[in-house]
């Protein structure tokens, strides 16, 4: 509880005070203050000590103050707590305040009910345990709006031309995929390849490329080939004859031997001799045998082959065939992976025909002396080692000519059958693939995912609190109605609420509620009022509004659970007005029940006639008074003695009145002056919804006068004439109907007359 109220200083009407240093707070305070002396202020500080907030002190400086604000207030439970630079050392959390700032927040500004004025209220009804729960949840749903925004973020910083048809979260959820270059290669040759299919069709794949390789094997058995059946000797003794004629004798010679006779004798069809006794015929005849003949003809078959296979013609085929190759290649090479055809030509025919004009020279040479033995010279041997390593070049870029061909009919069959829509939409994924995986993006979808897996775990927490809470809310409320409603029924309201109810909004969780009156529901749900309709603003007087808001108040308190009510200290700022002063019992009365349950209750008005009725009824042992006073230029605080303000002003002109008829009073103007707002103040309360403050007794007078005999009556005739007779004696000591009351002479016995009858006026009704 609060003990004392040490120091005030530069806050509002309070310059530096500290004269309540020495006045103990009690469990029951109350503080009365004119209006505009710092009741309020004092409201405000215990609100923002309650909170922590420097708002409600701050606003509240006082202006043209060299200093800052600064309190000093001694509390139970813990070392003072000090308001200075703009913060609090220590803050209760225990402390509730009814002010205008309590209606304002939680039940309607002026005539409205926003949506904020219904959040508040849902809080001011879960009490503290649900507030716990209903800022868990407002917690995880805060964090999810985090979540959505770093998402948001994150997922702008993906280019859309990266994430092709995919949504963010379908973006960075693409698995990695090997050979991703490839891949997108072959799809878009796809994609092209429909959009093709006609000059596709009708292409055609690779002819064979090839060099024809010299038989070296069998080219060296040729040439080592002899007639091994021919006699040394004798093959000899025909070279050595052969040897001595012409050159090409032996070609001669062989063509003449078919003119030979065959046996051992004839006639030489050259000389015409007989051959029988030549000593050389039978040598010609082995050495110049079929034997011979074959291996010429084995010879010249091999040395036609050769110029066949190697000659001018097999050369301008393999340059046309590679130029062929090569531009089908450039087709193909636009849908399918096709070996590189990079081959120099000239060169290539340039070692062929070199390898050809040596081997054409061997043979030849062999052709000319076909028994003698011979071998490819080292020279040879290289041009056609030379010719071999690029056949083996073009062969190997023929193979792979024949493995693209393959690829080629597979070109051909999805060209035909192909569906450019799907094909186009694999491209797409394959490029958002590799987007998805390139190091900048992966980073940053890997971060989105991250906060996107974080999410989840927040929206699971989420959906845990808003179950508990809702548990909770479910017992809460309808309890909250039930204690409303039995507070509405004590303050005597027309109406009551109904389907008080919590509602979760984007904004926040928030309280509707109906208010019942006759019976007919008016909602007050955030809805937009239909034009016409009755609505909060219409349907309720101004001290209905604050019923209801007290209502709320003391409803709210009764909500909390016994420990926490205990030790609270209640704070409540004129909860009366001039408009609801028919329910000021109700209201002295929960405030005495409240100083019963709680630690502590702090009551401030600028009615005396309120505070005092406060007062006569408590406790003394647990009251105490304050008052906030006039002091010079500003406000001090001072012990106020409430038992002499428990008398009223009525109370004393009655006295006055008594007094002067028992005792004859001297002084027998004050006595003439105060008949007339005795009338008035006891008008105002026999009749106060006719008489209401501020009306004068005049205007009164006329409207009783028109009423006299209808059922709205307020006075018969005979008391109007009383009432006309009185105030027409009385208005001539008063200074709005006389200017000349002040001087005005006094009759004693007509004074007593008048006194009398006032006072019997007053006695009968």
């Amino acid at each position: 509880m609060i003990q004392r109220i040490q120091l005030v200083r530069n806050i509002g009407q309070f310059d530096s005070v500290s004269s309540a240093a020495n006045l103990p707070l009690a469990r029951l305070t109350i503080v009365y203050a004119e209006n505009g002396r710092g009741k309020t202020t004092l409201a405000a500080i215990l609100r923002s000590l309650a909170g922590g907030d420097p708002v409600p002190i701050a606003e509240r400086k006082r202006l043209a103050a060299a200093h800052p604000p600064h309190v000093v207030l001694d509390c139970a439970g813990g070392p003072q707590a000090i308001f200075q630079n703009n913060a609090w050392n220590r803050q209760l959390d225990n402390i509730a305040v009814f002010d205008d700032q309590f209606v304002d927040e939680n039940v309607c500004s002026g005539l409205a009910v926003d949506p904020q004025h219904r959040q508040n209220l849902h809080e001011l009804i879960l009490g503290a345990q649900g507030v716990a729960l209903n800022r868990t949840l407002q917690a995880c749903v805060q964090r999810i709006e985090q979540h959505n925004t770093a998402l948001r973020n994150m997922a702008a910083a993906i280019p859309l031309s990266e994430r092709g048809p995919y949504s963010v979260d379908d973006f960075c959820e693409l698995p990695a995929q090997t050979d991703i270059d490839t891949r997108i290669q072959a799809a878009e040759r796809e994609v092209q390849a429909v959009g093709e299919k006609e000059p596709i069709r009708t292409a055609l794949p690779f002819d064979e490329i090839s060099l024809p390789e010299f038989n070296v094997t069998a080219i060296e058995a040729l040439l080592q080939r002899d007639l091994t059946a021919l006699d040394s000797s004798a093959a000899d003794r025909v070279q050595a004859h052969l040897s001595s004629l012409a050159q090409g004798a032996e070609a001669w010679v062989a063509a003449g031997m078919r003119f030979v006779p065959q046996g051992q004798s004839g006639t030489c069809p050259f000389c015409a001799q007989d051959l029988g006794l030549s000593p050389v015929i039978n040598h010609y005849r082995a050495y110049f045998s079929q034997a011979y003949a074959d291996l010429k003809q084995a010879v010249a078959d091999t040395l036609a082959e050769v110029n066949r296979l190697h000659g001018g013609e097999a050369h301008a085929a393999f340059e046309r065939a590679v130029r062929v190759c090569g531009d089908r290649r450039q087709f193909w090479s636009r849908f399918c992976d096709v070996a590189e055809v990079a081959l120099n030509t000239l060169e290539i025919t340039r070692s062929w025909r070199q390898a050809l004009d040596a081997v054409t020279a061997v043979l030849q040479a062999k052709q000319a002396a076909p028994l003698e033995r011979m071998a490819l010279s080292a020279e040879v041997t290289e041009k056609i080692a030379v010719f071999d390593r690029h056949r083996q070049v073009v062969a190997a870029i023929n193979q792979g000519l024949q493995q693209a061909n393959d690829l080629i009919r597979a070109v051909k069959e999805r060209a035909a059958g192909g569906d450019p829509v799907a094909l186009a939409a694999n491209v797409a994924r394959l490029k958002a693939v590799k987007a998805r995986h390139e190091s900048g993006t992966a980073a940053i979808c890997q971060d989105y995912l991250d906060e996107k897996a974080a999410k989840s775990v927040t929206e699971a927490q989420r959906d845990q609190a808003r179950t508990l809470l809702e548990r909770y809310r479910a017992g809460v409320f309808p309890q909250f109605e039930t204690a409303i409603n039995e507070y509405l029924r004590r303050f005597n309201a027309g109406f009551r609420l109904d389907k008080v109810a919590a509602a979760n909004t984007r904004a926040g969780s928030a309280c509707n509620y109906c208010i019942i009156i006759n019976d007919l529901p008016v909602a007050v749900d955030g809805a937009i009022p239909v034009a016409g309709e009755p609505t909060f603003r219409s349907t309720l007087s101004s001290g209905d509004r604050n019923a209801l808001a007290l209502a709320f108040f003391f409803a709210s308190l009764d909500m909390d659970q016994a420990p926490d009510l205990i030790g609270k200290v209640v704070v409540i700022d004129d909860p009366i007005s001039s408009l609801d002063e028919h329910r000021s019992l109700t209201t002295v009365q929960e405030i005495r029940g409240l100083a019963g349950r709680v630690a502590q209750v702090i009551v401030l008005s600028h009615n005396k006639p309120f505070l005092c009725r406060i007062w006569e009824h408590a406790p003394t042992d647990i009251r105490t008074a304050l008052e906030v006073a006039r002091d010079a230029v500003g406000s001090t605080i001072r012990a106020w003695d409430v038992n002499q303000d428990c008398v009223t002003e009525h109370d004393r002109r009655h006295a006055l009145f008594c007094g002067y008829l028992e005792n004859n009073t001297p002084d027998n103007r004050k006595v003439a002056e105060s008949i007339r707002p005795h009338l008035e103040a006891f008008l105002r309360i026999a009749c106060p919804e006719c008489f209401p403050p501020g009306k004068l007794l005049g205007p009164f007078h006329n409207l009783c006068q028109l009423r006299v005999g209808t059922a709205q009556q307020i006075l018969d005739a005979v008391d109007l004439r009383e009432l006309h007779d009185l105030n027409e004696y009385a208005k001539q000591f008063h200074h709005d109907t006389n200017p000349a009351w002040q001087t005005m002479a006094i009759n004693d016995t007509e004074l007593v007359g008048f006194v009398q009858r006032t006072l019997e006026f007053a006695r009968r009704r």
